[in-house]
């Protein structure tokens, strides 16, 4: 049995870097493991505009370590009143990557997001037609519909007639949760992948409730049954090109987590390529880690595997990191499965 796993640098196509002190003190951890990161606009204000996101990339790019070779793929927040002539420009000339859709609502940062999808098709046709990815947090926010099952009528209601109406949208169903969801995406064709997170390969709704609330699982999408839990690992350890990464790690001050109505999101980046290759194993699935955290994304993106590499070896890290990462503001809880990961993160050759 090996006791060493030697990867190309990972990707993470879904990443939450906030700004100011929180961006300066999270940046580092996705830098050390990830060569690239698709980094999501939710800001206050949001990244709506090309200038937006060139604004953004470069204080992202100031905070990274010295030396560093983390490379931010931007994307802008799609809104009721975004010019599609600026995202299709932005996208040709390199600025972004793709469009974020978030329904109005549906979780942090969320106020400026779409609440009549009709509002946007304009911009998505165009989109469409210069092939412009669309990412979207696929959750309806209607009141009467409940938590546990806002992805599967998303899917039901919004996303699958949104295809049919505009067919040649790229489209990414990001932090799959459910049965539905992966299925979905399997049988959807080459114009929609799925990202799935670490934290949602190890964790179901019992974890956050049982035996008490656990503020620092909860994260939204919310964490569903068992039976949608396994149906993200077999996607994930399948090899399946439409599945790939996208850890959804979201720092918040553990005063906002803590707090009567807490914050969603699970900061992850410190661990996930541990949890992922612990995960991976117990499906005896490590020779599918590479397509899941280091091709698939970048080939749904026309982006060209990174030359740099990752080791990994067996048995937990003998330098254990931090529980938590300091800021001016306060402290930001790194993610705890509730059990020791099987990996460690030993070597990272960019």
């Amino acid at each position: 049995m090996a006791e060493t796993l030697t990867l190309p640098r990972p990707d993470d196509f879904h990443l939450h870097l906030r700004d100011g002190a929180m961006l300066a003190a999270v940046v580092p951890h996705t830098a050390r493991d990830f060569a690239r990161a698709l980094v999501m606009p939710n800001l206050v204000p949001p990244v709506v505009t090309g200038a937006d996101a060139a604004a953004y990339r470069a204080r992202i790019l100031a905070a990274l370590p010295a030396g560093s070779d983390f490379r931010p793929l931007m994307t802008l927040y799609l809104t009721e009143a975004t010019d599609a002539e600026d995202v299709v420009a932005a996208h040709a000339a390199g600025i972004v990557q793709a469009v974020k859709l978030y329904p109005a609502g549906a979780t942090t940062n969320s106020a400026s997001g779409v609440r009549e999808i009709a509002r946007v098709e304009g911009v998505l046709g165009r989109m469409a037609e210069a092939g412009v990815p669309l990412c979207i947090h696929g959750e309806v926010t209607d009141p009467e519909v409940d938590i546990f099952d806002r992805e599967a009528v998303f899917i039901e209601r919004v996303l699958e007639p949104l295809r049919r109406r505009v067919p040649g949208l790229r489209v990414v169903l990001e932090h799959v949760t459910t049965a539905e969801g992966v299925a979905y995406v399997r049988s959807g064709g080459a114009g929609i992948a799925g990202t799935i997170t670490a934290h949602h390969l190890v964790l179901n709704r019992n974890h956050l409730l049982a035996g008490g609330i656990r503020p620092h699982y909860y994260c939204l999408p919310v964490a569903k049954r068992e039976h949608h839990r396994r149906a993200l690992v077999a996607a994930a350890t399948s090899g399946a090109a439409c599945f790939f990464l996208g850890t959804d790690s979201a720092p918040h001050l553990d005063a906002a987590k803590l707090a009567p109505c807490g914050c969603a999101g699970c900061f992850t980046a410190p661990v996930a390529m541990a949890l992922l290759a612990h995960v991976f194993e117990a499906e005896g699935a490590l020779g599918h880690l590479e397509a899941f955290a280091c091709r698939n994304g970048a080939a749904f993106y026309g982006l060209p595997a990174n030359r740099g590499t990752i080791t990994l070896r067996r048995g937990p890290s003998p330098l254990p990191g931090p529980a938590s990462v300091l800021t001016p503001e306060g402290a930001v809880t790194v993610f705890d499965p509730g059990f020791v990961p099987g990996w460690h993160v030993a070597e990272v050759n960019p």
